[in-house]
Order: C-alpha cells, then sequence, then structure tokens
C-alpha cells in the first residue's frame, strides 16, 4: 500500500485519483454485441454464450426444475443467512414506501404526488469469481416491494450450463421465477432491446465488469434507464488514535479485489504504522491473495494533520463504502455530505451492509456519490404529479399564468388560462 504523509490540499485531486477503466477501448466490440442482440435475438446471444461462457445452450429461460433441484443443493446453513438478510432487506425497504399528501396550495388549488412502480426492470448479476446471490436480494427486494409487474434476472451460466444454487434460491424467496443464463454485454442487450425469449424492459440494475459497464452506459443513451454510473468497488476508512488496527486492516482487505481501491484517512501516526504491519499480516492468510496484493497496489493510507483535514478529505474523495472508526464517530457522521454507505463505530464492517444488516449494497462508486444515491425503494417507482384546480382556484392564480405566459411569448399558454377565466 501506499503511504502518504501530511499531503497539500492541492495535491490532494491527482492523490484521491481511482484506477481507471478504459472503457473507450471496449466501445468497438461491445457496440458490435449489442447490434447483433439487436438484430439477431437469442440467436446471438446463444452464440456469444458459446463463445464467452464456454457453453452451448439449448434454452435461455432456467427451467422450474433447474429452480427446484437448486434448492436441494443449498445447505441449510446458508439458506438460514439467506433468509436473515433478505428479512433485514426487505424490512428495511417497506419503510421507504412513499405516502403522498395532497397540499392546497391556494384555495381551490390542490396538488400531490403518486408514486407508480417501473412496470419491467431487469436485474444482472454477474457470475465470474464469485456467485453474487447477495445482489440478487438487494435488487429483487426492493423491486418486489415497490410493486413491479414484470422483473427479470439474467445472470451467466457455468460450463455445464447450471446456474449456482444460491443464486436461484436467493431468486425464489425474494419472489423472482423468470431467470434467463445470460451473461456480460450479451445479457445487457438482451434486457434492453428484447429477444424471442427475453423480454425487453424499462430499467436496468446490477454490477459488472467493465465490459457489462460499457454496455449499461451505451445502451443508457437511448433505449432504456440504468441504474446508476459503476464501476471498482472501494472503501474509505476515517480513523483516530482510538481505533483497533486489526479491524480497520481487515476493513481495507475486505474491498481488495480487481480493480478496487481501498484508503485509511487518519490523524494517528501510530495507527497508520500498526495498520501497516497487520495488512501484511492479514494478507498472507487471505486464500486469495493475489487478487487483494494487486488491489492493494492502488490503496493508500493517509496520514492528516487534524479531523478537519480527514473530513474535508474524504468528502472529496465521496467513497462508495464509508467506515468511521473514531471515538466520536456520530459527531464526526454528521459532518459526513458525500458516501454512498457509512458505517459507525468500531464494530459496523462493511460487510454488514454488504450482507444482511438490511441497507442496500448497489451504490455509487468513483466519486459519483457526490450526485447519486444508492439503490432504494425510490430506484424502482416514479413519482407522478396532479394537480386539481377549481373555478375558484383558476380565478386565483390565471391573472398571473397570463402574465407570465405573455411575457414568455407563449399566446397559446396564455389563452388556455384566458379562455377558461372569461367563461
Amino acid at each position: 500500500m501506499n503511504i502518504i504523509t501530511y499531503p497539500e490540499r492541492n495535491t490532494w485531486a491527482d492523490l484521491l485519483k481511482r484506477p481507471t477503466l478504459q472503457t473507450e477501448s471496449l466501445r468497438e466490440t461491445v457496440l458490435e454485441i449489442l447490434n447483433r442482440i439487436k438484430f439477431e435475438g437469442d440467436k446471438a446471444v446463444l452464440e456469444y454464450e458459446e463463445k464467452f461462457d464456454k457453453v452451448r445452450l439449448n434454452s435461455l429461460l432456467v427451467s422450474e426444475e433447474e429452480i427446484a433441484e437448486a434448492e436441494k443443493k443449498v445447505s441449510i446453513e446458508l439458506k438460514a443467512a439467506i433468509t436473515l438478510a433478505y428479512n433485514n432487506i426487505r424490512t428495511f425497504h417497506a419503510a421507504q414506501v412513499f405516502q403522498g399528501k395532497k397540499i392546497t396550495t391556494l384555495p381551490g388549488v390542490t396538488c400531490w404526488q403518486k408514486a407508480v412502480a417501473i412496470e419491467k426492470v431487469g436485474l444482472y448479476i454477474p457470475g465470474g469469481t464469485a456467485p453474487l446471490f447477495s445482489t440478487v436480494l438487494m435488487l429483487a427486494t426492493p423491486a418486489q416491494i415497490a410493486g413491479c409487474k414484470e422483473i427479470i434476472l439474467c445472470t451467466p451460466p457455468d460450463k455445464e450450463g447450471k446456474i449456482h444454487p444460491a443464486i436461484l434460491y436467493a431468486a425464489k424467496l425474494a419472489g423472482i421465477s423468470r431467470i434467463f443464463k445470460a451473461g456480460g454485454v450479451q445479457a445487457i442487450g438482451a434486457m434492453a432491446y428484447g429477444t424471442e425469449s427475453i423480454p425487453k424492459v424499462y430499467k436496468i440494475f446490477g454490477p459488472g465488469n467493465q465490459y457489462v459497464t460499457a454496455a449499461k452506459q451505451q445502451v443508457s443513451l437511448r433505449d432504456v434507464a440504468i441504474d446508476m454510473p459503476a464501476g471498482p468497488s472501494e472503501v474509505a476508512v476515517l480513523a483516530d488514535e482510538t481505533a483497533n488496527p486489526v479491524f480497520v486492516a481487515a476493513d481495507l482487505l475486505s474491498q481488495a479485489g480487481t480493480d478496487s481501491q481501498a484508503i485509511l484517512i487518519t490523524t494517528s501516526e501510530t495507527l497508520l504504522k500498526a495498520v501497516t504491519e497487520e495488512v501484511e499480516r492479514q494478507l498472507a492468510q487471505l486464500p486469495r491473495k493475489e487478487i487483494a496484493s494487486r488491489s492493494l497496489a492502488a490503496s493508500k493510507l493517509i496520514l492528516v494533520k487534524n479531523m478537519d483535514e480527514a473530513v474535508e478529505m474524504t468528502n472529496e474523495y465521496a467513497p462508495e463504502h464509508l467506515i468511521i472508526e473514531t471515538k466520536d464517530y456520530l459527531e464526526i457522521s454528521e459532518r459526513i455530505v458525500n458516501a454512498g454507505s457509512v458505517f459507525l463505530g468500531y464494530y459496523s464492517p462493511e460487510s454488514a451492509g454488504d450482507y444482511a444488516s438490511g441497507t442496500n449494497h448497489t451504490l455509487p462508486t468513483n466519486g459519483y456519490a457526490k450526485a447519486y444515491s444508492g439503490v432504494s425503494l425510490d430506484s424502482f417507482i416514479r413519482k407522478i404529479t396532479f394537480q386539481e384546480i377549481t373555478p375558484e382556484g383558476i380565478a386565483m392564480i390565471g391573472p398571473a399564468i397570463e402574465v407570465m405566459a405573455a411575457n414568455e411569448q407563449l399566446d397559446a399558454h396564455k389563452n388556455a388560462v384566458s379562455v377558461r377565466l372569461n367563461k
């Protein structure tokens, strides 16, 4: 890990840069795949599954028999853990249900909002090095609570044409029955355009590699909405001299995956040195230490002068995950304005939010926390505004509308009011 001590404010922009994804160089490849999916449908999806996932499929749809068989293969222990997580995620997101109120802005003028579910949503669950069944819960549960009429899931199969049993079990628990064997760019294209088997959706959710990221960006230009811009995962730990270096090191390593980044911002030189040693000790014990080691090359331990500077640097970085391990963590948390999800105190690891506390782990990365929220119930709904104006109401606001419309030279707008006032 890179150790930086007392950096000057004018160096922060370079210091806090993320590892960059070269999505521009992928554009031609991604466009070629998307165009084939758009015009050739299932045929192209099946061919790309054979090319990229090394599997020849007869059908893209996961059968009911496969779902039932998968349930038998999931251990009782894992089923219990998944169920606990599902219940917590459901409880947290159900509390976000929108309660619209009718507001009378003037006598006879009533306005309100109504929340309406996005009718068709597509969830993408990566395969890759780990089966992300937790992401199934994070996306399917709020979609279910929102009342989305059609929820489909795409995920790449293994070389035997099978989906990991835990993914299928989590999908069934969260109420998804239409699951398709499709990964990568071809899955994003299928959900964006629709094929003979995979229906077109209105919004696509879910993480993925740089090809999936590039594909989501491309289809979002004109064909379908997406959850948010995405990049490699990241964690920042904000700590003082009271933090436990064993905990801090574990937190930094918890996000040490391919292309990801971990940052420690601390006011304690003693802690920084202890964390450096502890990271090396824990790293040697990790089964995936080679991947973690590559991630640590882009990670940083930063020593700053005081807590004011630490908070300012944290807000500038705008981390996906922020863990605050300080003696006054509640007070510090009030000063945080840019972060995807915040974990408070010595016993709140980022892993809790990733799995089972109830909050959503689909979060803005790459500094987008300055402008984007993580996935929530709101991500799966739209709010439609309504207004009801009575004769008394149009008499109250009509003259003002006429003046404003006339001054914008929109005479037809003015006339729509004038004919009512005259009557």
